[in-house]
């Protein structure tokens, strides 16, 4: 027992992770849950294979109820042989959202535990990553796959440092199972991100192996660590191989189109620059990092009765009701971004760790701390840097898949907590010079402190206080209401400012004593951990706290049945339904109860967008029905209304043409002067599916007899060839049309549709999500799951034979 009492402090450390996050989301343990806006909408969205699963027990693939139907991969999908999943749920075994929190912890503990930290300094080290605002803010609102990437970065850095450390086997394993977690969390954008920083990481240690003449060693650990990824991403071949092929066909693909409604240019793939950086940080805006309120806050803020926005509104003649209202939500925020729910907030003590440590710390650990930390500042300003972003749009490979450029921020959250960690523990070693870290007291209090003092006395001075919307308030309510609402502004910035100014000069003051040798070094650890908790659990709390809980019941059934949903659903056959009694295009509740036009989802079928963006959205009614849009919820004065569309198209129907069109442009434009019930358009490139002519018989039926989200079967009786046009999006990577049993061609008709030859007689024709990317995957991740435990095992007998 003996020589596994070193285990002791980490055991005590993860108990106190538990703790801590239970303790911070402590509504959890009455069986609350908190309200996620997100997970809300993907409730919605996931209803339908959720249900099918329940009732199944086998999985679909296929959801008709959103966006006139669309593959489940991003949507929940449970794969075969996805033993990456179970292990996450191991790992996750918190109720939500302390699950993630604790993974925030333990996941940063572990990356300075490989960096050789002592676990003190490790554990807090892991408080000050983990209360970093943006990260808790995300679980507010249900970025939840986005945490959860988050969370295994750090486990990733730590294999691949101590691969680099020669800890071969260790590192290998390390990596080789945090990067599968890494990859499981499904948020590809993070896991981009980080591996930008893992290349300015692989490049800091490339310069030292040469300088060190250690370049065989480091080209060995670099071969291990591709063996360790490729095992990782074998592992989710299942979900990698199904996201791309789903890639190809969504808003991040190309659909062919290149036009715009408008009749402008349209980018071949990926986003628009436009909507890529319509989430850019602002340059000045860089400083809520020090302080929490720099430019308002949110976009929502409560500014109280002793605010000047009250006292305005009161003189306008609001009630105090409503002017208290109003107050509880000012628009406050003064930056660039559309939107922001939080600020993202570091810490004012963290920040002056960080410096400090910038005058202590040496070697490759601070430059690619450094390198990472600027590339990924000037990154977030997006347009605000425009040529850096622009170069990166353009060149570096799939950067223009990803939008809200601002959030690449989440590598400043990582690498400020590292930095300020070592900083400390360069303080506690004795082999620094003293002067060496009284200079580095002196300069980095002056730096931090100065800059704070320079934005208290001559905030006037520097900043204005006007915000984007400011003109729109003016027109509303008045000039004095927003000269009101800037005094606010400034008030909130004052107070926050003095707040950092506060944190700096306790942190100045803890390591002054400590040099003085007042304090021991357990004193300081404890006092930066009070100031570390207090300082960021405080931002926090402003933004997600126990008012934020709700009873399990309300977010396991987030929407509750009205009247239009009741009357809808009287209705059995199949149809589809658009809601316009809001933003039918980011809403999941219409998913929820039914086969929905609209949806919510980052990654929409592209084609479906398309559709939105030319005829959808100006409620073409030939469109509509062609997607057998059968009923319209439609506001109403005494609420939303069910609306009956009389014209809609049905399940399937013969036509008498085909008219053949050379590009996707042409293709979507003859659908508005196209009869679409009598004529079908399709691309040139379908003739080779097209299998010949057909002779329109109108005694011919076709009717839909039976259907599940992922089989369609149809019943046909025609005295001739018939070519029919079925109202279901056409996916041709998964869905396989027989006749009688036999497979057969299909093609893709009116931009989206699905069509095919019908041979005379009477026929049965189904439609069946077969979508073979899973069998492959499923067969890969099995293959390199058994390979991962086996190498495990080995590291475990290896380890004992070592002891």
């Amino acid at each position: 027992m003996a020589k596994y009492r070193h285990l002791l402090p980490h055991l005590f450390v993860l108990a106190g992770f538990i703790i801590i996050s239970l303790f911070y989301f402590s509504p959890v343990l009455q069986g609350k849950k908190i309200f996620q806006s997100d997970i809300v909408q993907y409730i919605g969205m996931a209803k339908q294979q959720n249900d099918f699963r329940e009732q199944t027990g086998k999985e679909t693939f296929w959801t008709d109820a959103a966006f006139g139907g669309m593959p489940t991969y991003q949507l929940g999908a449970h794969y075969p042989h996805n033993y990456v999943n179970k292990l996450d749920k191991v790992l996750r075994f918190l109720p939500r959202p302390a699950d993630y929190l604790f993974l925030y912890f333990i996941g940063f503990y572990i990356l300075l535990m490989c960096l050789k930290l002592d676990y003190r300094l490790a554990f807090l080290g892991a408080l000050a990553f983990g209360f970093s605002t943006y990260l808790i803010i995300i679980l507010g609102v249900g970025h939840n796959s986005k945490a959860h990437a988050i969370a295994y970065m750090p486990m990733v850095l730590g294999g691949i440092i101590l691969t680099f450390r020669q800890k071969y086997w260790g590192g290998f394993l390390l990596l080789a199972f945090s990067m599968a977690l890494e990859i499981g969390a499904n948020h590809f954008q993070m896991t981009y991100y980080l591996l930008l920083l893992v290349i300015v990481l692989g490049i800091a240690y490339l310069v030292d192996a040469y300088r060190r003449k250690t370049i065989p060693e480091y080209f060995k650990a670099l071969g291990i660590m591709v063996v360790a990824v490729i095992l990782a991403i074998g592992a989710n071949a299942t979900n990698l191989l199904a996201t791309q092929e789903y890639a190809a066909h969504s808003t991040r693909g190309d659909t062919g189109l290149t036009i715009t409604p408008e009749g402008s240019d349209k980018p071949d793939s990926g986003l628009t620059y436009k909507y890529i950086t319509e989430y850019s940080y602002g340059i000045a805006e860089t400083f809520n990092l020090l302080i929490p309120r720099f430019m308002g806050g949110s976009s929502s803020e409560d500014v109280g009765e002793d605010s000047e926005v009250y006292k305005e509104l009161l003189n306008l003649g609001a009630s105090p009701v409503q002017a208290k209202n109003f107050a509880e939500g000012a628009p406050t925020y003064w930056g660039d971004q559309p939107y922001v729910g939080a600020p993202a907030y570091i810490g004012a003590a963290v920040i002056f760790l960080f410096v400090f440590a910038l005058f202590l710390v040496r070697g490759r650990l601070k430059w690619w701390i450094i390198g990472g930390s600027i590339l990924a500042l000037l990154l977030s300003w997006g347009r605000n840097f425009g040529f850096l972003t622009e170069f990166f749009i353009d060149y570096v490979p799939l950067y223009n898949k990803f939008r809200a450029v601002s959030s690449i921020q989440i590598i400043i959250e990582l690498c400020v907590p590292l930095m300020a960690v070592f900083g400390l523990s360069k303080l506690f070693n004795p082999k620094v010079d003293l002067k060496a870290k009284q200079y580095a007291l002196r300069y980095s209090a002056i730096i931090t402190g100065g800059l704070l003092m320079i934005f208290l006395l001559f905030k006037s001075v520097l900043f204005d206080f006007s915000g984007a919307s400011d003109s729109n308030l003016i027109q509303q309510l008045g000039i004095d209401f927003v000269r009101a609402l800037k005094e606010d502004r400034k008030a909130i910035f004052t107070a926050d400012t003095i707040r950092s100014l506060v944190f700096v000069i306790l942190s100045v003051a803890l390591i002054w004593v400590y040099l003085q040798k007042f304090i021991s070094k357990k004193l300081v650890i404890l006092g930066f951990a009070v100031l570390f908790v207090v300082d960021l659990v405080g931002v926090d709390k402003r933004y997600v706290n126990n008012d934020d809980f709700v009873k399990a019941r309300e977010m396991e059934k987030p929407f509750q049945m009205n009247e239009a949903d009741a009357q809808i659903l009287q209705d059995t056959t199949r149809y589809r339904v658009f809601d316009v009694s809001g933003s039918p295009f980011n809403t999941g509740r219409t998913s929820y109860f039914h086969n929905s036009i609209g949806g919510y989802h980052a990654a929409k079928p592209g084609r479906i967008q398309d559709l939105y963006d030319f005829y959808i959205s100006r409620n073409n009614m030939k469109i509509l029905s062609m997607l057998n849009t059968k009923y319209f919820v439609v506001p109403g004065e005494e609420g939303v209304q069910a609306q009956v569309n009389p014209n809609a198209y049905g399940n399937a129907w013969f036509v008498k043409d085909v008219k053949w069109v050379p590009s996707a442009n042409q293709e979507i434009l003859e659908l508005k002067e196209t009869d679409l019930k009598n004529i079908a358009v399709i691309d040139e490139r379908f003739r080779e599916n097209f299998s010949g002519d057909f002779n329109y018989d109108h005694s011919a039926s076709i009717e839909l007899i039976s259907h599940q989200p992922n089989e369609l079967v149809y019943r046909t009786s025609a005295d001739a060839p018939q070519f029919a046009v079925f109202s279901e999006t056409y996916y041709q990577p998964g869905w396989q049309a027989y006749i009688d049993g036999e497979p057969v061609d299909h093609l893709r008709a009116n931009y989206v549709l699905r069509a095919m030859n019908i041979p005379a007689g009477e026929h049965h024709i189904s439609f069946r999500f077969e979508p073979e990317v899973v069998n492959t995957g499923s067969a890969i991740a099995l293959a390199s799951s058994i390979i991962l435990v086996l190498a495990m095992l080995g590291g475990i007998f290896y380890g004992f034979k070592k002891d």
